[in-house]
């Protein structure tokens, strides 16, 4: 098949859906299929992650990708005055079979539909709950969702959301719905790894956060905690990775025991989940999966998170990780010392958790989309 991705989110832009596009192209084309990613310009990102990751995949580039506030996050729009003409351009020139639109509220995503003569299929990713605004946006992009012959939801959150975000109209006309989830690369990501040498050094007990510095992924709340885990366990240490529009604000906060690594390229990534005893997200909601978790799981690290929706569809508590109350620095400490006072549980998550983690390979996960692609053609 011809396929098209379509994201207003991607590479050089860092986080869950980039990582879903890319892994996933990469396995459609192992599979024989011909795979062109239409996205759009971050030349405001410097980021050594280009193309050249990319070579069997045809990246497509149209207008520039411009920073808004939504859903206590940091989204992107595509501007550009002739943005629909240049959609509607790649469209009609490469003839796709497939168009597979991640996040269908995107510009570039409603621009494509429009023109679309392939099958139409959307993912989507998000966690919210039902807000006042959602009507009027489900009035905007109803005359496209409507087009939809296949609807993924990467969760049973992201499909609660997808639903109460769009008119009941709109959702029973779209004939297929489905969930997949997300995956992760258990080859990039696995235990083999070898952890960055000068955090390998000395006796210390290794805390690792990764994520962008946004209310909502609950750092200050891990920053709180550490003060009461470092009473406790002397030789802790708390590596934070990541950056955001927050990070002024975040870097205030530093005392003795935390390392502020700043933005670390993908390539990286694995060594620093390899280097940590314990990977926390201590993210207070509207996550609709957690690829972090995964991606922890996978290269032995010992996960705990907060005990929210999307999380909790990944993370069995107690079975291969640890849940904790949202916005509780005192239940993130304690969860951490219990961990590392109990070497047998410790030690009993961390061997769960890999396993958890092959379950979601991205081999396997493709092979359901492709599956799903398959179904929806024939049955159009």
């Amino acid at each position: 098949m011809k396929i098209c991705i379509i994201s207003d989110l991607y590479y050089p832009y860092p986080g869950g859906v980039s990582e879903h596009v890319y892994h996933s192209a990469c396995e459609l084309v192992k599979l024989g299929h011909n795979v062109s990613i239409l996205t759009t310009n971050y030349d405001w990102l410097n980021s050594s992650f280009t193309e050249e990751y990319d070579k069997s995949i045809n990246i497509i580039r149209i207008g520039r990708a411009q920073r808004f506030y939504i859903n206590k996050s940091v989204g992107i729009i595509p501007m550009a005055l002739d943005l629909e003409k240049q959609a509607r351009s790649v469209i009609k020139e490469h003839n796709f079979d497939v168009l597979h639109i991640h996040c269908p509220n995107s510009f570039i995503g409603m621009f494509a539909i429009k023109h679309s003569r392939a099958v139409n299929i959307a993912t989507f990713h998000s966690a919210s709950p039902k807000l006042s605004w959602h009507k009027y946006a489900a009035a905007v992009v109803q005359p496209y969702t409507k087009r939809l012959d296949g609807m993924i939801a990467v969760s049973e959150v992201a499909l609660r959301t997808m639903k109460q975000s769009q008119t009941t109209k709109t959702v029973s006309a779209i004939p297929n719905i489905t969930i997949i989830p997300n995956g992760v690369d258990t080859t990039k990501f696995s235990a083999t790894v070898k952890p960055i040498p000068e955090l390998n050094k000395g006796n210390f007990f290794n805390i690792l956060f990764v994520g962008r510095f946004e209310p909502r992924k609950g750092l200050d709340y891990l920053i709180s905690a550490f003060q009461f885990v470092r009473k406790e366990i002397k030789s802790a240490r708390l590596i934070v990775v990541g950056k955001g529009w927050l990070n002024d604000t975040v870097i205030k906060n530093n005392m003795e025991g935390i390392n502020f690594v700043g933005f670390v390229e993908p390539a990286l990534l694995p060594s620093y989940y390899a280097s940590c005893n314990i990977f926390c997200s201590p993210a207070t909601d509207r996550e609709s999966f957690g690829i972090v978790l995964l991606e922890g799981m996978a290269a032995g690290a010992c996960v705990i998170a907060s005990n929210i929706d999307g999380y909790s569809q990944v993370v069995k508590d107690g079975e291969d990780g640890l849940l904790f109350e949202p916005k509780n620095p005192v239940a993130i400490a304690d969860t951490i010392i219990k961990l590392y006072k109990e070497p047998e549980l410790y030690n009993r998550l961390v061997a769960n958790g890999r396993q958890t983690a092959l379950k979601y390979s991205w081999d396997k996960v493709t092979k359901e989309i492709e599956k799903f692609y398959n179904y929806v053609k024939e049955n159009k």
